[in-house]
């Protein structure tokens, strides 16, 4: 392991942080398009 166990936490970091910023980026426009758009 190149970096040693830092290296690879800030690497799972960057990841987890990656995927919170796109599921707070989508989840707010996928809630307006629901509630926008008739389902029924």
């Amino acid at each position: 392991m190149d970096g040693g166990t830092f290296g690879g936490y800030t690497r799972w970091a960057v990841v987890f942080l990656i995927i919170f910023v796109l599921f707070f980026l989508l989840v707010p426009a996928y809630t307006t398009v629901c509630n926008t758009v008739p389902v029924n």
